[in-house]
């Protein structure tokens, strides 16, 4: 009888962790996690209750930047004590059901995937903060950003469902499509943002004279750039902690299994689970 692409990585990973060179490496990742996931539920706590009294925050970049937080804090909730408990069961040579383990992907493609989504969405946020300027307020009202933060959640869950039913090489086909979009997008929202700036600060000095608006511009064009440079740290410690996983995944396709790789695939969830431990520091 043929498995299921389900029972396939459960017995990759109980083979895994009968390894003696990688069993360290299931523990190593298990007392990792545990210290994680407290990090990532303490920090996210304080960063929502901060981002909700931080009153200089526009109220559009304040509802996504709560979005990011509840969904670090979800990684620190939910995934993390998950991801151990089936650590812990691998390195016991339980099999943990089927179930259990799509149990588990939902809710870590549901909340890194509404991570990834929110990255983006405040930095195209950004970037139209700086490019529209003064009609920003008209153009992006509180309604709107409220329905994309919605529509973040919802496109992560489809996504969630769409991946549980399909093979792996499908799988990792999605995965690839959407991470190198996003990324692609964001990539060229910050390019995008750099021009801009750089044209706005000539326009400034261009309008010198104008002593009182060129002030009055100045500072807000210091602000919205100084939360652009915040969101860039968020997408550079997201590219920093994501892309392991997906350059090991590419890597166990093309190569196939070793013991490095294996190494490197473990560890890899456990840096994506970092990132919800590292955004919240840069929020402060």
């Amino acid at each position: 009888m043929k498995k299921s692409s389900c029972e396939l990585l459960l017995l990759y990973y109980l083979k895994s962790s009968n390894d003696e060179d990688l069993h360290s490496t299931f523990i190593a990742n298990c007392v990792i996690n545990s210290f994680l996931s407290l990090t990532a539920i303490m920090l996210n706590i304080v960063t929502i209750h901060a981002i909700r009294k931080a009153s200089s925050l526009p109220k559009t970049l304040r509802t996504l930047l709560l979005s990011l937080a509840v969904s670090d804090l979800g990684v620190g909730i939910f995934v993390q004590p998950f991801y151990t408990s089936l650590l812990v069961k691998w390195l016991k040579q339980n099999t943990p059901h089927c179930i259990s383990f799509k149990v588990f992907l939902f809710i870590c493609i549901l909340f890194t995937g509404a991570s990834f989504f929110g990255v983006v969405a405040v930095s195209v946020d950004r970037f139209l903060a700086i490019h529209l300027h003064l009609r920003y307020q008209e153009l992006v009202t509180h309604k709107r950003v409220l329905a994309v933060t919605i529509s973040t959640w919802v496109l992560s869950a489809v996504t969630c469902l769409t991946l549980l039913w399909v093979s792996l090489a499908t799988r990792a086909l999605i995965l690839s499509f959407i991470i190198i979009v996003g990324l692609l997008l964001t990539a060229v929202v910050y390019v995008r943002i750099y021009f801009a700036v750089r044209r706005h600060k000539s326009q400034m000095q261009a309008h010198h004279v104008r002593r009182i608006t060129h002030t009055d511009e100045m500072a807000n064009i210091a602000d919205i750039v100084k939360t652009a440079v915040g969101v860039f740290y968020i997408y550079l410690v997201f590219l920093f902690c994501y892309l392991p996983y997906f350059v090991s995944l590419a890597a166990l396709k093309i190569v196939g299994l070793s013991d490095a790789l294996n190494k490197l695939y473990i560890f890899s969830f456990t840096l994506m689970f970092l990132n919800s431990s590292l955004n919240p520091v840069i929020y402060c």
